[in-house]
C-alpha cells in the first residue's frame, strides 16, 4: 500500500470521491499543514491554526498510480480557487497536495502543470510540507456513507463530485 494526502475543500467531500476509485483501500479525513498541535474540527473551522482539511488515502499502486489519483483529485475539485471550494471560504479549504517524498512532490508538480494546460484560469494549488498529519474526530470519518446523506450541504456538493469522477474517470470507479 502507498499514502497519498490531499487537501480539496471540505474533507467529507473528497473522502466520498476517494471511497469510490478502484484501487483505494482507506481514506481518512484530518488535518495537515498547521501549526496547532492535535487540533479540533472547531480549530481548524476557525482558519487560525493553518491546518487544511484534507484526506490520507491508502492505495494500491498496483491497481492506481499516485499520477492517476491526483488527476482524480484534479478534476473533481476546482484547483483555481484561492482558499476555498464554492461557499466553504478559509485557508481551511484550500487546494493543496502534501507529497511525502521527492517522487511525489514531482509527480505533485506534473499533476498541476497538466491541470494548468487544460485549464484557462490559474491553477492554485499548492505542494505543501513536509507536514505532520492528525486524524479529524471519529465522527467526520465515513461522513457521506452515515449522516452525510441526510445533510443538505452533503447533498447540493458531493453528488456533482461523484458525478464529475464517474464521467471523467469511469475505468477507475468501483460499482
Amino acid at each position: 500500500m502507498e499514502t497519498a494526502i490531499v487537501a480539496g475543500g471540505c474533507f467529507w467531500c473528497t473522502e466520498a470521491v476517494f471511497r469510490d476509485v478502484i484501487g483505494v483501500d482507506t481514506v481518512e479525513s484530518g488535518y495537515i499543514g498547521g501549526a496547532t498541535e492535535n487540533p479540533t474540527y472547531k480549530e481548524v473551522c476557525s482558519g487560525q491554526t493553518g491546518h487544511a482539511e484534507a484526506v490520507r488515502i491508502g492505495y494500491d499502486p498496483e491497481q492506481l498510480t499516485y499520477a492517476q489519483l491526483l488527476d482524480m483529485f484534479m478534476g473533481t475539485h476546482d484547483p483555481t480557487q484561492l482558499n476555498r471550494q464554492g461557499n466553504d471560504i478559509g485557508t481551511q479549504y484550500r487546494s493543496a497536495i502534501f507529497p511525502l517524498d521527492d517522487a511525489q512532490r514531482s509527480e505533485a508538480e506534473a499533476a498541476i502543470a497538466r491541470a494548468q494546460e487544460a485549464s484557462s484560469a490559474p491553477i492554485v494549488t499548492t505542494v505543501e510540507g513536509p507536514a505532520t498529519w492528525y486524524p479529524a474526530e471519529d465522527y467526520h470519518q465515513e461522513y457521506w456513507e452515515g449522516e452525510g446523506q441526510g445533510n443538505p450541504y452533503c447533498l447540493a456538493v458531493i453528488p456533482p463530485k461523484l458525478m464529475k469522477l464517474r464521467k471523467s474517470f469511469a475505468a477507475n470507479v468501483k460499482n
